[in-house]
């Protein structure tokens, strides 16, 4: 079923970095099923996905860009579309092995020119950032009982996603109050999602990451190294403070679509996308794809990751820094969607981990 929306509303024209992506795909099929979108721009250095171009109500509405957003070939061809809404999902979340710089101009220099755009183009009324609670930092004095709240700083930190997050964020600050000492009126609202989950994440895009290789979906990849990895986990090791908190994807879009279609009660501001409720534990986890959990400490995490990213080229996404979010927790409210726009969260994170529900189960082969 299409998103909520209202007829007769105004009719929007929204932009999507990231459109090739899990979060910015979605966002392209569910918009464009929208009575109040009349054009959705999609942006991504990726081809248009097969999925959506077999989407009559999506191809109706689209105009796709094949374009790096941190090269300067695709604000002329967007502009002339005149959104009004920009909506930045584009990331390179796992480190490029050997690829740094690089990495840095895809996602820093690129988050950039995306914040230029929207505050440079005329059209554009809001403008809306997804960034993560990673960069909250995975650091030996958390606990699993803290929540961070969007209140608290972000910490710096050697895990080049959540580094990178937190210097674009503070990028966006500073243009934003650039740019409204320069007389702009476009409105900011950053997303900061737990980890994400659902039937699209886990059935439609089966990458290496940590559900696929703990429920052993690994295990029909073709790479030898996703079925090395497949084999060793046997049992799940955890740590004794590892947690995560999940978001269901429904609740990402439609939170997204909140703060896109509805007008803001203030005109910059961060949240944190996670439902209340228990943390899902390592044990949580383990019992989820029925296996066995086995505690071990972070040095042994920290030497496996070192070794794995190495020796694999990074084909295995074990990072400098990743092994901490392993070690230690970030726990985070995401109350605050609820005290300003009464958003309810359909699912906790352990049914949101583990259920087979949503939009996209349509896609899924259950026989």
């Amino acid at each position: 079923m299409p998103m909520n929306d209202r007829p007769g509303a105004a009719q929007h024209r929204v932009l999507v970095t990231g459109a090739a992506g899990y979060v910015g795909a979605m966002l392209v099929d569910l918009f464009s099923q929208r009575t109040d979108v009349s054009h959705v721009i999609g942006i991504d250095k990726e081809p248009l996905p097969e999925w959506i171009a077999a989407l009559p109500m999506a191809m109706s509405k689209l105009t796709y860009i094949v374009a790096n957003i941190a090269d300067n070939s695709w604000q002329a061809e967007a502009a002339a579309l005149e959104p009004d809404i920009v909506i930045h999902t584009a990331w390179q979340i796992r480190e490029m092995y050997g690829k740094k710089r690089e990495q840095w101009r895809w996602n820093v220099t690129g988050s950039d020119k995306a914040f230029d755009f929207a505050f440079g183009t005329p059209s554009v009324k809001k403008l809306i950032h997804f960034s993560t609670v990673a960069s909250y930092g995975s650091f030996p004095t958390n606990t699993v009982e803290h929540r961070f709240n969007e209140s608290e700083p972000f910490r710096k930190s050697d895990y080049l996603y959540a580094e990178e997050k937190r210097i674009s964020e503070e990028h966006l600050k500073e243009r934003y109050e650039a740019a409204r000492r320069a007389g702009s009126r476009v409105q900011v609202a950053i997303i900061r999602p737990a980890a994400l989950t659902g039937p699209r994440g886990r059935y439609m895009r089966v990458r290496f990451g940590l559900q696929a290789t703990l429920s052993g979906q690994l295990k029909s990849s073709k790479a030898p190294i996703h079925r090395l990895i497949s084999a060793m986990v046997s049992f799940v090791p955890i740590t004794r403070k590892w947690l995560r908190q999940f978001i269901h994807e429904d609740d990402i879009a439609d939170i997204t679509a909140l703060l896109a279609f509805q007008p803001l009660k203030t005109d910059y501001e961060a949240f944190n996308a996670c439902p209340p409720g228990d943390v899902v534990l390592g044990r949580d986890m383990a019992a989820a794809v029925g296996k066995k959990a086995v505690t071990i400490p972070p040095i042994l995490i920290r030497l496996v990751f070192f070794v794995m990213w190495h020796i694999s080229r990074g084909k295995v996404p074990t990072s400098k820094g990743g092994w901490k979010s392993y070690s230690y927790p970030i726990a985070v409210d995401g109350s605050k969607l609820t005290r300003m726009y009464g958003y309810q969260y359909r699912w906790p994170s352990k049914e949101a981990f583990v259920k087979r529900e949503g939009r996209y189960m349509k896609y899924v082969d259950t026989n």
